[in-house]
């Protein structure tokens, strides 16, 4: 009860500082439960009061204004909800894609004092400079430093998680849990959209940002997966300086990706770079199902050979085979128009129920594919198309997915990014090679003979340990018996027996083993050509 009151009065809070900078969380037009019915009206004396003083100002610096000061919970869980057009409407959502995860600083003492708690000693033992905050955001900030190593000095990055704020998300995220129970509970509506899955999958995010340890590893894991010419990479991580708190990382001396005109004066290609970002996200989701989540501009530099490189791998993301498939089917079946194909990788993969027809799923996806066809490159928008989606979720009875919140989230940020680089970007025709190099690798020839592969070693696995099997039943069989006529004993004629079985297993496992590897030998001729 204790814990109720105390989550109801941190909501009430959070929604009069709301209210007062004018901020309305209820979209118009949506089925509202009646305690968020009250709620606005209590509060609607608090906005008529604060109204005169937000005239002028834009709606994105009122949410600003407004999840700054409730906290750095409250700007992660705008960040998180920009992605939910579908639950907060697609007005609220489009403000909410402005929201910058910018904080005051802390101060330099407080950094010390982290730095020398996380990695032991005093700062000066692994820094011989340590210069004040460069960027401060809601989970840490970042200061640049110098390492001295053997004689070679080295600029660094070193993130340092804020003070205490562990308890201050856990806090706030036993809250945003409260409020969504009671959603589920007591408005059948929104269980469709899985409020509590929602919340769930955004401790999950901000525990995870919350180990810097991860952070480090998530980059490391990065750099392994990309490949020659891919012209994107990642910072190298100083593991002798890294802790749970406290991450050092490689300087990065770049311009910042939001820097056109110095990006044109320096020489690089923007329209080569809006592909490169682009490409790159979806080749990190689609071939590797490991993809940087939050791949803003903020986070994103140019080096002196044009390579783009990511910074904050707080947020990664991860997709199965299945969301793979999802993923490049989808993109796959809109831009060669194959309707039906896109429909049943809907159904294979569980988004639609199984009592809606394909035939109609297939006709709703053709509304949304076919205007975008015929319309000029500057005009398609990942966000618009993700928007529309959407809005056929409640028709199809289609529950949210959250494994694929992220990839929808990272998809309208990178396709900013891109669309800011080059205007005219067509993310069909960008996105195409991608996705029919998955397809293809994975259900054309080569992903054929890659399973049928895969399937004879099964299957070899399995001829061979037949005999196995059996031997056992049997021996297990007549064992049984032989001890329930004279209890158990081991004399020579016993140990010949196994001898003579060892032998034959043998001469089985290896017939099996031939017979796998001929099953192989046709299933590769048969998909290469030869029969």
């Amino acid at each position: 009860m204790a814990n109720a009151i105390t989550n109801l009065w941190r909501l009430s809070r959070a929604g009069l500082v709301l209210a007062q900078h004018g901020v309305r969380f209820v979209p118009n037009g949506q089925p509202v439960p009646l305690a968020l019915r009250f709620a606005r009206l209590l509060t609607l004396p608090v906005q008529i009061v604060a109204a005169p003083f937000n005239m002028g100002k834009p709606k994105q610096r009122r949410i600003s204004s407004a999840l700054a000061a409730l906290g750095p919970s409250y700007i992660k869980l705008g960040q998180f909800l920009a992605t939910r057009g579908d639950v907060i409407g697609p007005e609220l959502a489009g403000d909410l894609g402005h929201l910058q995860d910018k904080m005051p600083p802390f101060s330099m003492a407080e950094a010390r004092r982290a730095v020398e708690e996380a990695l032991g000693g005093k700062l000066e033992d692994h820094f011989v400079e340590f210069g004040p905050p460069v960027a401060a955001a809601s989970i840490a900030q970042v200061h640049k430093a110098v390492t001295l190593d053997k004689g070679q000095r080295r600029e660094v990055a070193v993130k340092i998680l804020r003070p205490n704020v562990e308890k201050r998300f856990k806090r706030d995220l036993d809250s945003y849990f409260f409020a969504a129970r009671l959603i589920e509970r007591f408005h059948a509506p929104s269980r469709r959209l899985k409020p509590v899955a929602v919340v769930e999958n955004l401790a999950r995010t901000t525990e995870l940002e919350m180990d810097l340890r991860l952070e480090g590893a998530a980059m490391s894991e990065m750099a392994e997966n990309i490949g020659e010419g891919e012209k994107f990479r990642v910072p190298s991580v100083d593991w002798k300086r890294t802790s749970k708190r406290v991450l050092t990382t490689d300087w990065i001396d770049g311009i910042p990706i939001s820097d056109h005109s110095r990006l044109k004066a320096e020489g690089h290609d923007l329209k080569q770079l809006g592909l490169t970002v682009l490409r790159s996200f979806l080749t990190h989701a689609m071939r590797d199902g490991f993809f940087h989540a939050d791949m803003h501009q903020g986070n994103l530099f140019v080096d002196k050979a044009g390579n783009v490189v990511a910074v904050d791998f707080g947020i990664m993301g991860r997709l199965g085979h299945k969301e793979r498939r999802f993923l490049a089917e989808i993109l796959y079946g809109l831009i060669t128009r194959d309707y039906h194909r896109a429909a049943e990788v809907h159904f294979w993969a569980g988004y639609v129920p199984p009592h809606h027809p394909v035939e109609v799923f297939a006709q709703a996806l053709r509304a949304i594919g076919e205007p975008i066809h015929g319309r000029t490159a500057d005009e398609i928008s990942m966000a618009d198309l993700l928007g529309q989606l959407f809005a056929y979720t409640d028709v199809f009875d289609m529950e949210t997915r959250p494994e694929l919140i992220l990839l929808q989230k990272s998809m309208v940020i990178v396709e900013g990014v891109a669309r800011g680089l080059d205007p005219s970007l067509n993310l069909w025709t960008a996105s195409e090679p991608v996705a029919a190099e998955w397809v293809q690798a994975n259900y054309g020839a080569r992903g054929h003979l890659k399973r049928a592969g895969e399937g004879a070693t099964t299957l070899t696995r399995v001829l061979a340990e037949v005999p196995a099997m059996l031997s056992e039943a049997e021996r297990a069989s007549s064992g049984l018996a032989e001890m329930a006529r004279h209890g158990v004993r081991l004399d020579p004629a016993t140990i010949a027996s196994i001898a003579r079985e060892t032998s034959r297993r043998n001469r089985f496992s290896r017939v099996a083993t031939w017979i796998g590897a001929l099953s192989l030998a046709a299933l590769a001729a048969k998909y290469t050509g030869l029969f």
